[in-house]
């Protein structure tokens, strides 16, 4: 077999970091380099099955820094980067939207310069359905490819600036790039701050489950195990410069979603208080994964095998999760 070089930034982190798995499970060929800058939502326990493993290498690099960036491509020569390092949490963004800035367009432009100056195959960025703004309440109505980008935070705006810069990379210097946008992502070892994972450890400690406004948004839940499989299929089968969105056809409203949890749980209705909405919150975000379905990709997880397996997981891993949100505080 072809030994390949892979890199994926943000290795560290919740669906980086199950796709490194992903990777050096189906592909034990690969050399894997994870690079990461640790922040508050990375972090390495998930990683001790095959931390050990020779084609397995971790870095402690935040993508921020151009240097080391430009000398570990230059010494490693990648056949692929897949680039996952975001700051990617919207609460976040609005208290803070310079950080967001930092690491999501600057990092992203570090990075983009460092594999121009070697000679990668695929260069893949990881990017959001939020990009799009919003959707209104009709379901007949999806984020295609070609769905103008009108981002409403300053976290979908940072992604929008770095997609853009990735095009340019591709037209100006021809880098064989491919942007996909996914919807939202469940599963393993997400870090406690996004709705399911919070929900779930909120439920299991009897503590109240806060839901934004009236609980009405709606988003497209996609498993991560289907998110890795479709950057797969993107990697080796995507034409260069091509835009890949990647949905679940999983709609569900927040409240929806909480109260599944705590059904499945067997806990009450009564732990949910709703709170002050958002600002700027979007309504509804869906996506029409059609193109990438032509690569021969299909989603394996419904919502309701998906939530139940995810839940089950972190029941599992109450002491991973309990760690966490320990180094949260």
């Amino acid at each position: 077999m072809v030994k390949k070089k892979i890199l994926i930034t943000g290795g560290a982190g919740f669906i980086g970091g199950n796709f490194v798995h992903y990777i050096l499970n189906k592909y034990p060929e690969y050399e894997v380099v994870n690079l990461d800058a640790l922040t508050y939502a990375g972090e390495l326990t998930k990683h001790q099955e095959v931390e050990n493993l020779p084609n397995y290498h971790f870095t402690h690099i935040d993508i921020t820094d151009k240097e080391q960036l430009s000398n570990l491509c230059i010494e490693k020569e990648f056949d692929y980067v897949i680039h996952f390092a975001a700051e990617s949490h919207v609460d976040r963004s609005i208290a803070n939207p310079e950080q967001f800035i930092l690491t999501n367009v600057l990092g992203t432009q570090n990075l983009l310069q460092a594999a121009k100056q070697t000679k990668i195959s695929k260069f893949i960025h990881i990017s959001t359905d939020e990009v799009y703004g919003e959707l209104d309440f009709d379901k007949t109505n999806f984020f295609t490819e070609t769905t103008p980008l009108q981002p409403n935070s300053p976290y979908s705006a940072s992604k929008a600036s770095s997609d853009l810069l990735v095009r340019a990379y591709a037209e100006t210097y021809q880098l064989p790039v491919n942007i996909t946008r996914c919807s939202n992502n469940y599963g393993p070892f997400q870090f406690p701050e996004k709705l399911i994972p919070l929900t779930i450890s909120k439920i299991l400690n009897d503590k109240k489950v806060p839901i934004y406004g009236n609980g009405q948004n709606i988003r497209d839940w996609l498993h991560v195990y289907d998110h890795c499989t479709a950057i797969d299929a993107i990697l080796h089968k995507g034409i260069n410069g091509e835009v890949y969105n990647i949905g679940g056809h999983n709609e569900k409203t927040n409240l929806d979603v909480v109260r599944t949890i705590i059904h499945t749980i067997g806990k009450s209705e009564k732990l949910i208080e709703h709170v002050e909405d958002r600002l700027g919150h979007d309504k509804r975000y869906a996506i029409d994964p059609t193109k990438l379905e032509q690569l021969g990709w299909k989603p394996t997880y419904t919502f309701e095998t998906g939530i139940r397996q995810t839940i089950d997981w972190y029941i599992k891993n109450k002491q991973w999760l309990n760690q966490v949100l320990n180094k949260k505080k």
